[in-house]
């Protein structure tokens, strides 16, 4: 079985990709627990000072796997309480840059706004398809996308799940800037080199800083998130032919 992971170091810099092009790059529970290892080996690795995250073509990530989650049930949701992957994207003290290569949808969204910046191939999408399928946010959607976007806009995007492109990404803030398809691992990369040139003290102290700014309104508002969503258990028997209508709804956008 193929790994569900590129793992590439290039210099100070790793180079982690999601490897399920045939799901979309979903996480599936095998993902889950790999990507989660990597992010912490990365930052606790005193040789990476900087990660780029991004996905094999044509998308980043789908989000939760809903095929194996329809399987599972509870089970599934439960690898996130020991491997939780989309949290500590946003945890760790090594500087995350997002290479947004495709289609960026719910849980891949979230994990996504827990990279320090964004930058975008002129093919990426964004959507919050978690109403659409059943499923209340609990990976940090409603405390991460309005600062990032605003509030008008993140409510839209939670609560019509339309599929947002590239130019009004940068517009509305969620990415930094967008590239052409075939530059945008370059780009990154030398994004990344460039953070990776400054001492790591002072980057990570930087980052802190910044973490720190906001981490009173960030936690409470994860916290209520957390308490919703578990309170909100979905429907599993109904989570694959959601997932289906939602995939045909955005098929020409995937």
């Amino acid at each position: 079985m193929a790994e569900p992971l590129d793992i590439g170091t290039d210099g100070h810099v790793r180079v982690l990709t999601l490897d399920r092009p045939e799901t979309r790059n979903a996480l599936s529970g095998a993902l889950v627990r790999a990507l989660y290892s990597a992010l912490v080996e990365a930052d606790e690795d005193g040789s990476v000072r900087a990660v780029v995250l991004t996905g094999r073509d044509p998308a980043f990530c789908a989000g939760v796997d809903l095929k194996e989650a329809a399987r599972d049930g509870a089970a599934y949701f439960a690898v996130f309480d020991d491997s939780d992957c989309i949290g500590q994207v946003a945890r760790m003290r090594t500087p995350v840059v997002g290479a947004i290569n495709g289609a960026t949808f719910t849980g891949g969204l979230e994990m996504a706004l827990g990279c320090d910046f964004l930058v975008a191939s002129e093919r990426a999408v964004f959507a919050d398809t978690h109403a659409r399928v059943g499923v209340l946010p609990g990976g940090g959607m409603t405390a991460r996308l309005p600062h990032v976007v605003g509030w008008a806009d993140a409510r839209r995007m939670s609560l019509t799940g339309e599929v947002v492109d590239a130019a009004r990404a940068l517009r509305m803030g969620l990415v930094s800037e967008v590239v052409p398809h075939g530059e945008l691992l370059p780009r990154a990369t030398t994004l990344a080199h460039a953070m990776a040139e400054v001492d790591p003290t002072t980057l990570h102290g930087v980052k802190a800083v910044y973490a720190q700014g906001w981490q009173a309104t960030l936690g409470e508002s994860l916290a209520v998130e957390r308490e919703m969503a578990a309170a909100h258990r979905p429907d599993f028997d109904q989570l694959e032919q959601r997932r289906l209508e939602v995939l045909a709804r955005n098929r020409s956008q995937l």
